[in-house]
């Protein structure tokens, strides 16, 4: 049996920065990730200003893809406009893989399966026993489905769907575009150069209500691959996309229980307007690893429900997208 203070299920950036943060407490710590990392992790790879403070990010010092943009290309059906706004790009197959050495925590890859309440503490598959456990394994986290899933059932309106591909490419307009509500679909599509000649596209949209009218994702990623191509953004490329799903933030839920904690996708944290989850991510991870350092509240308060600061925008995208 393997005891540690706190067990953290899941290495991406919600566990990575709670373990950082736990570190750097003095407070021990181990993460069980069922996969090796460096792995691959299908995600526009979109963090914003907020992400590299909390992180305390020295951006000239980080070793692999970071790009920046100064204005950002917004398109509707209506019209297109450049807006003034910092945001950064990275591929996520270098930047989680950072972000979990950075912590210097131990990790072993072991895939989750029973977690048993113990003595105050938590007993993980026989082998791992934790005073403290953070689940940050995901939408599909052990941890939300052993303790946290029936006090907090998902909301099918909530699931976001996505197709996306990130491949290496010479692109040619090193802008970001961001496509809303084409042929009505309930979410946005989007062209995110990365440093060093890679390139993500890919779709999103809220589920249900692809659903409601009779549609999926695939016939408005059609529709995508061939503006790209059209506009000459992506030429002489053969699209393979994947997909997943996710939960963006709905009404509040609980977060903890005892000792437990869930973090990130596990909890569904993404923002309502543009779905972007490595920022609420990441400030989950450091709020539950200061509750368990120092013994404040698990309050997720501070983690914005909304990526745009501006607040008409905001509702006016959350309408579109949710009803």
């Amino acid at each position: 049996m393997i005891d540690t203070e706190v067990l953290i299920v899941g290495g991406g950036p919600a566990g990575s920065s709670c373990a950082w943060s736990l570190r750097r407490q003095g407070v021990e710590c181990l993460v069980l990730d069922r996969v090796a990392f460096p792995r691959l992790k299908l995600c526009a790879g979109w963090i914003t200003p907020e992400v590299v403070d909390d992180l305390q990010m020295e951006v000239s010092g980080y070793p692999h893809r970071f790009l920046s943009f100064e204005r950002i290309r917004f398109h509707t059906p209506w019209l297109s406009v450049s807006v003034p706004t910092l945001q950064h790009s990275i591929r996520r197959y270098e930047f989680d893989d950072w972000l979990l050495r950075r912590s210097g925590a131990e990790v072993q890859v072991h895939e989750v399966r029973d977690i048993r309440p113990e003595g105050g503490g938590y007993v993980v598959d026989g082998a791992y026993r934790c005073r403290y456990l953070v689940g940050a394994g995901g939408t599909r986290c052990p941890v939300f489905r052993a303790l946290f899933r029936e006090g907090n059932p998902r909301t099918k309106a909530l699931q976001a769907v996505t197709l996306e591909e990130e491949f290496p490419y010479r692109y040619t307009d090193p802008r970001c575009h961001l496509w809303f509500f084409e042929k009505g679909l309930p979410g946005y599509s989007w062209y995110v150069p990365k440093a060093d000649g890679y390139l993500n596209v890919g779709i999103g949209g809220m589920a249900a209500r692809l659903k409601s009218r009779g549609e999926d994702i695939k016939p408005h990623w059609a529709r995508l691959a061939a503006r790209l191509t059209d506009q000459g953004l992506v030429t002489d490329h053969e699209f393979k996309p994947k997909g997943y799903s996710y939960f963006v933030r709905g009404p509040g839920c609980r977060a903890r229980i005892r000792n437990a904690f869930v973090v990130g996708d596990a909890l569904g944290l993404a923002t309502r307007d543009l779905c972007e989850g490595i920022g609420p991510a990441v400030r989950s991870g450091l709020l539950a690893a200061r509750s368990i350092a120092g013994g404040q509240d698990y309050d997720l308060e501070s983690i914005p429900a909304y990526s745009s600061r501006s607040r008409l925008v905001a509702r006016y995208i959350d309408h579109r997208l949710h009803g």
